[in-house]
C-alpha cells in the first residue's frame, strides 16, 4: 500500500459508508458504538469537510446495530424514546472520556 492511501486511509479511518434499500450510498463520521439495555448502537454524524470548521452543535444520531438470519448486520433507526435514552448514555461516554 503506498504512503498515500495509508494516509487517507488513517484520516478517514472513522468515516463509514452506508447504502440504503435503494442503493445510494451515505458517507457518516462514527463518533461511537456504544450498548443500551443489551443492545448495540452506532452514534454517527455528518463528516465535516476538510478545512471546514466544525459545527457549534453537533448533529448526532443513532442507528442500531442487528443481524440477518445470514449472519449480516443491518441498522435501523430506534424509536424516539430509545434514541433519547441511548443519547444520554452517548452524554454519559463523552463525560467520561472527558475526565
Amino acid at each position: 500500500m503506498s504512503d498515500e492511501n495509508r494516509s487517507f486511509e488513517e484520516e478517514n479511518e472513522d468515516l463509514i459508508e452506508l447504502v440504503d434499500e435503494d442503493g445510494e450510498s451515505t458517507l457518516f463520521e462514527h463518533l461511537a458504538t456504544l450498548e443500551y439495555k443489551g443492545e448495540t448502537y452506532l452514534a454517527l454524524c455528518e463528516p465535516t469537510q476538510e478545512g471546514e470548521e466544525e459545527p457549534d452543535e453537533l448533529e448526532v444520531f443513532f442507528l442500531k446495530i442487528e443481524t440477518d438470519e445470514n449472519g449480516e448486520d443491518y441498522y435501523t433507526a430506534p424509536d424516539d424514546d430509545v434514541a433519547d435514552a441511548v443519547y444520554e448514555e452517548f452524554l454519559k461516554l463523552i463525560e467520561d472520556t472527558e475526565e
